[in-house]
């Protein structure tokens, strides 16, 4: 549900846009309600769910989503929708730590981590494809409201499943006191650092908005990790993110998803406004990725997870995906599905899938139980950035491609026709800006052999001791 919510309503947003009078300026509001605030609380989510206790925040995240996703199916204006956006936002930031802190906790014997982390490993690689999907089979066949209305049967199913079936570990819990100091600086921190991209994709790098954005962005998290390394309880413990290989996950899983997200935005745009692909035909074209990533993530990942070192996954896998972005740098207005698209987007579902596996779960391995929630909310935080960093980053080189392209190919407008030579700058475009996302995907190979030295993770089970408690954490095998 959360990870469909980023790309299902993109589809839809035009129906919506009519039906509801909203304005070309602040349509975007859309999505940025939801991105502003799923991104900003989302370390606030994780230090609830350790607080509160896993399974009382997934279901509390269950049942906000569902409620939230009603009202904007219901939205009978422009500031309901808004508003239900941003509160889907809020309890998706609650639900998705809770969500990945709950498989930390309880699949501690490795074979079985490796089935479970395999499965949301490829739901999280895939559900941004599948909200494509998804969102244009509803929008075209049904009603825009039904990209709202279809997260409740999703949410009753999982709570009425939560509520069985879900036995949370005793002693997991941090009962330490809400650091709600770095509670407002994170949040301000984040929504500041998402905003600005977000003001970079409409105004421009160099606009005083975003300018200050950015400058507020870094003067806060600055303050909020100076407090976090002299306050008591700590809303995310340094401990977290200087752990090597934990914070070598982070920043090229943060990277894959820039590449990724910027990839989504390009060839929809190419299918549907260069290709003549309707929604739903669009959707069904994502179909191959989805698939790569499945089959990476639960047949080459979890299976090797036990026998080769993560960075011998996440890094050919990685490669694997720009070999996949290097195949689209090829395309041009009169390129074939089959001989372009369909083979890149295996090569990227396989090569994401098989990196996204490993590095969901040595986020969270070996981390103390009490950390689990704000440890999962990191994994989150990173990707989430990285997709407002990739929407806004990639589309603005693609633009200024398109610009330079335009100025220095006038002559062929006359031969090419008004759409032609629409089409061709475009294309151009979207080509420029994958480049720099295989560029990207190498940085993230190159973290992930560097940053990340650990060996496999093992199946032998050890006491640890801290400052306040024992914890039990796998050890990993070297």
């Amino acid at each position: 549900m959360v990870v469909l919510d980023g790309t299902i309503v993109n589809i839809a947003l035009p129906s919506a846009q009519a039906d509801l009078g909203i304005s070309d300026t602040n349509r975007q509001w859309v999505i940025t309600a939801y991105a502003l605030a799923f991104g900003g609380l989302l370390l606030f989510g994780g230090r609830i769910a350790d607080l509160w206790g896993r399974k009382r925040a997934f279901t509390t995240g269950l049942i906000g989503f569902a409620t939230a996703s009603a009202i904007g199916g219901a939205a009978a204006n422009e500031a309901m929708l808004l508003g239900a956006r941003a509160l889907q936002g809020a309890f998706g930031a609650l639900l998705a730590p809770a969500a990945l802190s709950l498989l930390a906790v309880t699949f501690t014997e490795v074979r079985e981590r490796a089935k479970a982390f395999g499965i949301y490993g490829a739901i999280a690689g895939g559900g941004g494809a599948l909200g494509l999907i998804l969102g244009g089979f509803l929008t075209e066949y049904l009603d825009w409201r039904w990209t709202f209305f279809v997260n409740i049967p999703f949410a009753v199913i999982a709570a009425t499943g939560a509520f069985l079936v879900i036995r949370e570990p005793a002693g997991s819990r941090n009962g330490n006191g809400l650091d709600i100091p770095g509670v407002v600086l994170a949040t301000l921190g984040l929504v500041s650092l998402v905003y600005g991209f977000t003001r970079a994709e409409t105004d421009g790098w160099t606009s005083g908005a975003t300018i200050g954005l950015f400058v507020g962005a870094v003067v806060l998290l600055g303050a909020f990790a100076l407090l976090e390394s002299r306050v008591r309880s700590p809303l995310l413990p340094l401990r977290v993110v200087t752990d090597r290989n934990r914070g070598g996950v982070y920043l090229s899983l943060g990277l894959a998803i820039i590449a990724m997200f910027g990839l989504f935005l390009f060839l929809t745009y190419y299918l549907q406004v260069i290709k003549g692909y309707s929604p739903v035909q669009t959707g069904f074209a994502f179909l191959p990725m989805i698939a790569g990533m499945i089959i990476g993530s639960t047949q080459i990942g979890a299976r090797l997870m036990t026998r080769v070192p993560p960075r011998l996954l996440m890094a050919p896998g990685f490669l694997t995906a720009a070999i996949g972005m290097l195949i689209l740098t090829q395309m041009q207005t009169d390129s074939s599905y089959a001989g372009l698209v369909l083979p890149a987007q295996i090569l990227l579902g396989l090569g994401m899938g098989t990196a996204f596996m490993p590095a969901m779960s040595l986020a969270t391995y070996g981390v103390q139980p009490r950390d689990a929630g704000v440890a999962s909310a990191m994994v989150n935080t990173s990707q989430q950035v990285g997709g407002a960093i990739g929407t806004a980053l990639l589309n603005t080189i693609a633009a200024s491609a398109v610009t330079s392209w335009v100025a220095s190919h006038g002559a062929q407008a006359a031969t090419l026709g008004k759409v032609g030579f629409a089409n061709e700058a475009a294309v151009h475009g979207y080509a420029t800006a994958i480049w720099w996302a295989v560029g990207i995907l190498l940085v993230s190979a190159i973290i992930a052999v560097t940053f990340i030295n650990t060996g496999r993770q093992g199946s032998t089970v050890v006491s640890s001791s801290d400052e306040q408690d024992q914890a039990t954490v796998p050890v990993l095998s070297h």
